[in-house]
């Protein structure tokens, strides 16, 4: 049976680095390690963390159980193996919670251990974070521009199989209502739905067969996909087999919102008022704002969503901001390159806010001054002691995201580029 561990979902780089540390007795210094973003993706006035629950998952499954450490043999020395074996992960975690918008240098995740201990989960939380965030972030905006119509979540087919089970995760956090993917379903609860394909309508003889096949087997509350010929035709035929309480049609193809108008008018003239349109086809979150007028009931996305709408990453990092030096004291560093600076010290960071709109990312070092009522303090405990402490429903992560997004200033809403909603404002010495 393959090995359930975690640990192999990183870079050669991370166990050299270890073993060096080792051999130099400095991989028991205690170090603080943040994952934050630069800056949001280029045009995105805002990003949501995603993947949280995942990453706790990750750290509680990273560990160098035999096939692991077999399969290390020759990447490191015998002293590194030896110390792996017994690798549990025992400091600290803080983080943004699930469903969180965050904007630049927010301090996502912060990581207290010793450095051996930290260092090696840097590329399994890089890879969930920048992933998963990157999918929400394109899910909230569409979700945004449906304007509380429901989106179906579509896209397993257009990325990798175990990405797709993620996507639909992070989608689902966002605001998104069902997915099409079942291992989603199974392995987080996340809703699902579907009912038919254009190959089911070319297996039978006639569309009349089958839509008769399909009302017959799921009911007359199920989802005829009406453009596999002509659409008038089927729609009349929909309504013909299934009569007016035909759940829905949906559109695959054609001008969509031309589309929507013509089947809206020919469904209420054959009395099926209360069958919804469906559209689907390469949507993204300009398309479905485009669509806002026309008469459609939901939109189902694939392959924008699971690329993150031209985003597919959120360019996070995880660097080490303190360590411990030769006098036992926690130091702040940094990385002090033109292009790459980061922040040394351990950080706080606040949410403030004038009478309940977001005014600022507030990120700064040491203890924040004393709250007056408008600060929203972000980051929580996840992991305390070796301990997950963080984990919760999914659907409170989903709630998150609804409360926190409500908060952003109305340009959050605009699907133009544009520049972050909110400024990062750093406090104290992290500047």
């Amino acid at each position: 049976m393959a090995s359930t561990s975690t640990a192999l979902l990183t870079d050669h780089y991370e166990l050299t680095m270890l073993q060096a540390a080792l051999a130099g007795g400095t991989a028991h210094r205690r170090s603080v390690f943040e994952l934050f973003g630069r800056r949001l993706p280029e045009g995105r006035r805002y990003g949501v963390v995603a993947g949280v629950g995942r990453a706790l998952d990750a750290i509680e499954a990273f560990s160098f159980d035999d096939d692991v450490l077999a399969a290390l043999d020759g990447v490191v020395d015998a002293p590194t193996l030896e110390w792996l074996s017994g690798y549990r992960f025992s400091g600290n975690v803080w983080g943004y919670p699930e469903g969180e918008a965050y904007f630049a240098h927010s301090p996502l995740v912060i990581v207290e251990a010793s450095f051996a201990e930290a260092v090696v989960l840097e590329t399994v939380l890089l890879s969930i974070y920048n992933h998963d965030s990157a999918i929400a972030s394109a899910a909230s905006r569409m979700t945004f521009a449906a304007g509380g119509r429901p989106c179906i979540e579509m896209g397993s087919r257009r990325t990798h199989e175990k990405a797709a089970v993620a996507a639909a995760r992070a989608a689902y956090v966002a605001g998104f209502d069902t997915t099409s993917n079942l291992a989603a379903r199974d392995r987080y609860g996340v809703p699902t739905a579907g009912t038919s394909a254009h190959s089911f309508t070319l297996l039978h003889d006639t569309e009349e067969e089958a839509f008769r096949a399909q009302v017959t087997s799921l009911g007359t509350g199920t989802t005829l996909l009406v453009d596999t010929y002509d659409v008038t035709e089927a729609v009349r035929l929909g309504v013909e087999v299934a009569g007016t309480g035909l759940g829905a049609v949906r559109l695959d193809s054609g001008d969509l919102a031309v589309l929507a108008e013509q089947v809206r008018a020919q469904l209420d003239e054959l009395g099926a008022t209360g069958t919804h349109i469906v559209v689907t086809s390469d949507l993204d979150e300009y398309a479905i704002a485009a669509l806002a007028a026309a008469p459609v009931d939901a939109y189902g996305v694939g392959t924008q969503l699971v690329t993150g709408s031209g985003h597919p990453t959120c360019g996070f990092v995880y660097k080490l901001v303190a360590r411990e030096n030769d006098d036992g004291v926690l130091q702040s560093v940094a990385k002090k390159s033109v292009d790459k600076i980061s922040v040394g010290g351990r950080k706080y960071a606040l949410r403030r806010l004038t009478r309940g709109v977001a005014q600022a990312e507030v990120v700064g070092i040491g203890t924040p001054a004393a709250n007056d009522g408008d600060d929203r303090e972000l980051l929580v405990p996840l992991v305390r002691d070796g301990e997950v402490v963080g984990r919760e429903p999914l659907e409170a992560a989903r709630e998150r995201h609804r409360r926190s997004r409500a908060e952003l200033p109305p340009a959050a809403q605009q699907m133009s580029r544009g520049e972050p909603v909110i400024p990062t404002v750093f406090e104290g010495d992290a500047h």
